[in-house]
């Protein structure tokens, strides 16, 4: 198991692509190919990084999503839709000479079938693997080593609309918010409370709404004895939520700082 490798970036990567950036970095010097689909698309190749055009990235994005083995013609109707089904598979069987002639061999083909051929390292997944490892309350500790500044699966494959990038970009996004909530509490419970407020803002920045960031946030503040901040964070929530939506919050964030001020007095 390659261990994450820390490294510094600059500002402009203290996004989500600087996370991706850190989980491959230990990967760089891989043997394996490790195809990049956060930010400008690309794969490295014996240490060569090289970039792929928008044909190379819909088709290789298509097959590191969806792993095994596919069917030719339904990878070539979900990536030309509007056009004849000859038309499509005319387009699939030149794409795919255009990555042989580009050297970039990631592709495992026959004449029915199509996958990502086995070995090859992805950036995205290695995220989606850091998000199971926090969820699942098993991460390791480099996991907890990079607090992204912000969670923007935009990212992935820039440029492209496809319905099916779309529903990847907004899966993906849940899984990572997920991930930082959990990432929170396991910063909390290790005593790191400036890296656990941190995690909880990302959050909260991504979905102002979202009452498990909330709580997370306003148990942080608590932690570090701040339940007058914890207070007015709630009161905050509280009216934006009565503002947007119309209801007030569950009555459990109300009697989690309630419970806290009730102890303080005794």
């Amino acid at each position: 198991m390659v261990a994450l490798s820390i490294v510094l970036f600059s500002l402009g990567d203290a996004m989500t692509l600087g996370l991706v950036r850190a989980l491959e970095s230990g990967f760089l010097n891989d043997v394996r190919p490790l195809l990049h689909l956060f930010g400008p698309p690309a794969a490295t190749l014996g240490g060569r990084r090289q970039h792929l055009t928008d044909g190379h990235s819909r088709l290789l994005g298509y097959l590191a999503f969806n792993r095994g083995g596919h069917d030719r013609r339904f990878v070539a109707s979900t990536l030309w839709p509007d056009v004849w089904a000859d038309r499509a598979a005319g387009n699939l069987r030149a794409e795919l000479w255009r990555l042989r002639r580009d050297g970039i061999e990631l592709v495992d083909s026959d004449e029915h079938l199509l996958s990502l051929r086995d070995g090859v390292t992805v950036d995205v997944q290695l995220l989606d693997d850091w998000a199971t490892r926090l969820i699942a309350g098993n991460p390791r500790t480099s996991d907890l080593a990079w607090v992204p500044r912000s969670v923007d699966t935009e990212e992935i494959l820039p440029g492209l609309c496809d319905v099916w990038i779309d529903l990847e970009r907004q899966r993906l996004q849940q899984r990572l918010l997920h991930a930082l909530e959990c990432m929170s509490r396991e910063l909390r419970l290790a005593g790191r409370l400036a890296e656990a407020l941190d995690a909880a803002l990302v959050v909260c920045q991504a979905d102002p709404l979202r009452e498990s960031a909330q709580e997370s946030l306003i148990e942080t503040y608590l932690c570090e004895g701040n339940p007058l901040v914890a207070q007015r964070r709630y009161e905050k929530y509280r009216h934006q939520v009565l503002d947007e939506l119309g209801i007030e919050p569950s009555p459990a964030l109300a009697d989690r700082l309630a419970l806290h001020f009730r102890g303080n007095r005794h």
